[in-house]
């Protein structure tokens, strides 16, 4: 990705987006609106991914809310910052508890799979530590949407008529009633164009603000939370809230072809990238679209989520660290097991997912890349009465085998999906990116990094490009229009390929990248959902 890459021309390249001021993509328009906003009344980037963040929560609640959790890497004085606000597990959980109770493994719904939400906790300490207006003044335009509303846009529509058709066939039960109340208070999900708002939403967002979070984890939310888990015998309790801590962390990096390639460390899976880029880096690729670089890349990333299923987990209780996953010297010995044959890995079976990603930059110079998400859409099928918190089932992922490092264990945090990548050069930024959606967001770092560096794609490119997908095993989905003659090529080499036609599981990204010279942002934004970027 030579500086000149940025311009590449490609079919693409009429939808590439230049600015100099600033720059917010994401997959709604009105969230990237929100954060040109702010960016506008004299904010900077990280206030702007605040903004962005919260308004997700009301623009894009299929994937997101109030009781997300949320990753962030910020580059600010010329330095990268990574913080991880994804939530334990409640200290009165544990596996005998749910065994006892006739469990053999975590549930997608309800109070079992919630863990606290980050989501609050990061906005606050992102503005706390580096934003230059209020709290209060970012949440604005979130608190404007929730209160008066604002039509659904037809991926967005698409998504919410799903859930709200499998939350009728799945859930049952009082403490579901909320949700259905919510976001389907006409009795069924509001359709493309059709107004939503949650005034409920709204004050409680007022609050988060008014009070720095502290409402929602030592306060009047936090009450809430607690009153309605013990209804329901949730094992969330207000000590566990009041308990809870942004924690600032070193984000972790490869060196793939002269780039810093960063991701944030465990309990996250972005190590899952990094292992794969540490492995393909000694192979040379002529060719984007060849076989040779499809099989290696897969073959790659089978091998890193081999080793990232079975060792991501809580770093503080991590049988390995990152750093010896990355080293060389392993790299290459597992870089041997890549033959000229698809490879039979040990590894869990992806899943799907509910995430927001949105990047941001300004100015002068700061960059975001920010992820945020309940999991499986809307998450757990609550919301707490009175709030419009929908709240996360992250605990969904943890193993009731109590020999896995992932076993779910009190005050535990999970092996977690959202990812937020970022790329530098020489100690100068390049800029954010991010693919959501659950297994797939490695999967999906893997192939627009590369896209970017090896083919010299602009981002919106690198975007645009059709993706595959790992599923278990020799199993490969790829979108439609991946190329056929590779379609017919992995298959020679023992790859099990079927096309699907649900672009929603390739994955949603955004990518924000800054000319070191001249200091022109270029944005690409996900052409498989209501992605936009708004610029100045």
């Amino acid at each position: 990705m030579k500086n000149d890459a940025l311009y590449y021309p490609y079919s693409s390249a009429r939808k590439v987006t230049y600015s100099r001021n600033g720059m917010v993509a994401t997959s709604q328009a009105l969230a990237a609106q929100a954060g040109l906003t702010i960016l506008k009344k004299g904010g900077n980037a990280i206030d702007a991914a605040v903004a962005t963040a919260a308004c997700l929560t009301v623009v894009e609640p299929t994937s997101n809310g109030i009781g997300s959790d949320a990753f962030a890497l910020v580059w600010t004085g010329e330095k990268l910052h990574g913080l991880n606000t994804s939530g334990p597990a409640p200290k009165a959980i544990s596996i005998d508890a749910l065994k006892a109770g006739g469990l053999d493994e975590m549930p997608k719904f309800g109070w079992t799979p919630v863990t606290v939400p980050g989501a609050p906790a990061a906005w606050a300490t992102l503005m706390e530590k580096f934003g230059k207006l209020t709290l209060p003044d970012v949440l604005e335009p979130a608190i404007h949407y929730a209160e008066n509303g604002y039509p659904l846009s037809p991926v967005l529509s698409y998504y919410w008529e799903h859930a709200f058709q499998l939350y009728q066939a799945e859930i049952k039960g009082k403490e579901f009633e909320s949700w259905f109340q919510t976001f389907a208070p006409k009795g069924k999900a509001p359709g493309v164009g059709e107004m939503w708002h949650s005034k409920d939403h709204a004050r409680t967002l007022r609050l988060i603000g008014d009070t720095n979070a502290e409402a929602f984890y030592r306060g009047e939310l936090a009450g809430k939370i607690e009153e309605f888990s013990q209804r329901y015998n949730g094992f969330l309790k207000a000590e566990d809230l009041a308990d809870f801590q942004a924690e600032w962390v070193d984000p972790i990096r490869v060196d793939y072809r002269g780039y810093d390639v960063w991701e944030i460390p465990p309990n996250g899976q972005g190590l899952i990238a990094l292992i794969a880029l540490n492995l393909l880096k000694e192979f040379t690729f002529d060719c984007k679209d060849s076989v040779e670089t499809c099989h290696k890349q897969i073959e790659a990333l089978k091998l890193a989520f081999t080793d990232g299923q079975k060792y991501i987990t809580d770093p503080k209780q991590m049988s390995v660290n990152s750093e010896s996953l990355l080293q060389e010297s392993y790299a290459k010995a597992r870089r041997h097991l890549i033959g000229n044959e698809a490879m039979l890995p040990t590894a869990g079976k992806p899943a799907g997912s509910g995430t927001v990603y949105l990047a941001t930059a300004d100015g002068e110079g700061n960059m975001v890349s920010f992820i945020q998400s309940n999991y499986m859409g809307f998450g757990s099928g609550l919301v707490v009465p009175g709030t419009g918190i929908a709240l996360q089932n992250r605990g969904h992922n943890f193993s009731l085998d109590p020999n896995h490092d992932n076993c779910l264990a009190p005050g535990k945090k999970t092996f977690h999906t959202i990812i937020p990548g970022f790329i530098s050069k020489d100690s100068h930024a390049i800029g954010p990116f991010g693919v959501m959606g659950g297994f797939m967001q490695p999967q999906g770092h893997l192939q627009v990094v590369m896209n970017m560096i090896d083919f010299q794609l602009n981002p919106q490119a690198a975007l645009d490009a059709p993706r595959w997908l790992w599923l278990e095993k020799k199993r490969v989905a790829v979108e439609s229009s991946f190329p056929n003659h590779l379609v017919r090529a992995l298959d020679r080499k023992g790859h099990d390929i079927s096309i699907s036609t649900d672009e929603g599981s390739f994955g949603r990204g955004q990518i924000i990248c800054r000319d070191p010279g001249s200091g022109v942002l270029v944005g690409g934004t996900e052409p498989r959902t209501d992605s936009t970027i708004a610029a100045w």
